[in-house]
């Protein structure tokens, strides 16, 4: 419905039960409250001798957000690691939910849009889940560590209660619950290196999404070509994280020395830049894939039923109809003003027109960031579906410390995204290359 609370700028979000809360607060300063209503992870007390001095929740957990503070070049240091080094990034609140059982594939394939039957054992996929009106509820990497097993590797939402109230009346004989597995990523260019020394020459064969068992320090874990960097990146998941995460933590920080390996929070502005989507950022359960770049996990030729297809080949059809059923859809923006050099407190306006302003939006920014490689500020942010073409013009109202003229908007342009090629492709830029609109 159409917002007209006084301090809520008017856009139309009709196609929304609960709106996007666009009041534009800014930095609040509070201080997080750590108690045992949230988790913290094995690596919480690891993290924290690491230098970690901010945080967040993820996924009911604490959530490392930052090690290099602002005096000493904040994110932008982090990132220097990245995109030239090798780090190490805390990604336990990536909770582990295992579905094992006779039925493990059928439930799955009944839960994720794509084709479980064509994922291979000790293989990963980037997957979706929907509800019954095709809104987004995860995008998990979903790992078959088995013929009757999967690990789902969750984003920030509580689907372990979604898979558990699906098989309610044990309508599929499987068995689903967290387990005690524990990932940590390994990303940037020296990744590989770093990785063969701790697993040998073997891991540099792995293929994005690649699956291989192992064990760090004697501790078993399975390690994936995967990560949400864009960069040359694994991660490794440690099982029984709760007994050994001190000797993974400290076997890889050894492994690393040689490497420059640095401890760092999750990269966003370089997943920015790669297109990768942040769950309750850019997309949330009310948010069609089709609406966030993610037509591709709707295939069209999966005969099997799964939650949410009814819904999602209607909206495939009124999309091909010209007629789609959404409002706004996410596009990625190429902006002016000074270097956005760390997160967002609100999600920034967007407008039509430079003397739009505040009172006038049509459109919010969901995930900016500064990108050294292009030299400017980049985003993605859901505007109107009419002005969704590369190119057009828009307008974004920064807070003043980001733009060029206090109170003045900054210019943004439509552009293609990714921003910047990833090290490996991802399925949609796999796809793209290939002709293709849909995954199988």
């Amino acid at each position: 419905m159409q917002n007209t609370h006084p301090n809520v700028p008017s856009i139309d979000q009709q196609d929304r039960t609960v709106p996007i809360n666009l009041r534009q607060s800014g930095p609040t300063p509070v201080q997080m409250l750590i108690d045992t209503r949230v988790r913290k992870s094995p690596y919480w007390h690891l993290s924290m001798e690491a230098g970690c001095w901010r945080a967040s929740v993820y996924n009911r957990m604490y959530h490392p957000r930052g090690y290099v503070r602002p005096e000493d070049g904040g994110m932008m240091a982090e990132y220097d690691s990245l995109v030239n080094h090798v780090t190490l990034w805390n990604v336990a609140v990536e909770r582990q939910i295992r579905v094992q059982g006779p039925g493990a594939e059928d439930f799955v394939n009944f839960v994720i849009t794509r084709d479980a039957t064509r994922i291979p054992v000790m293989q990963a996929r980037y997957v979706i889940l929907c509800n019954e009106d095709g809104g987004i509820l995860n995008d998990p990497v979903l790992l078959r560590v088995a013929e009757d097993e999967f690990w789902f590797s969750l984003s920030d939402s509580d689907l372990l209660f979604w898979l558990q109230g699906v098989n309610v009346g044990r309508r599929f004989d499987v068995d689903i619950r967290e387990i005690d597995v524990s990932p940590v990523q390994i990303q940037g260019p020296k990744s590989v290196d770093l990785m063969a020394d701790l697993f040998g020459p073997a891991v540099a064969e792995l293929p994005p999404y690649g699956l291989l068992a192992g064990d760090v320090g004697g501790c078993p874990v399975i390690v994936s070509q995967t990560g949400f960097s864009g960069e040359k990146g694994y991660e490794i998941y440690l099982k029984d994280s709760t007994l050994h995460a001190e000797t993974l933590w400290t076997t890889v920080l050894e492994a690393g020395k040689p490497h420059q390996l640095a401890v760092v929070a999750p990269a966003h502005h370089r997943r920015i830049a790669a297109g990768i989507l942040s769950w309750g950022q850019d997309m949330d359960q009310e948010t069609l894939p089709f609406q966030a770049n993610l037509g591709y996990q709707v295939p069209r030729q999966k005969a099997a039923d799964y939650i949410g297809k009814a819904a999602l080949e209607e909206a495939r059809r009124q999309l091909e109809a010209g007629t789609p059923p959404y409002t706004h859809q996410l596009v990625g923006l190429r902006l002016g003003g000074k270097p956005i050099e760390d997160y967002a407190p609100d999600f920034w306006l967007i407008s039509a027109t430079h003397d739009g302003g505040p009172g006038k939006p049509v459109g919010y920014v969901t995930s900016p960031w500064f990108s050294p490689e292009l030299g400017q500020n980049i985003a993605m942010g859901y505007v109107p579906v009419d002005f969704t073409g590369v190119g057009t013009q828009l307008w974004v109202q920064l807070p003043d410390e980001y733009s060029d003229l206090p109170g003045s908007p900054v210019a943004a342009e439509v552009v293609e995204v990714p921003f910047r090629p990833s090290v490996n492709p991802n399925q949609r830029e796999i796809l793209r290359q290939r002709g293709l609109d849909a995954a199988v």
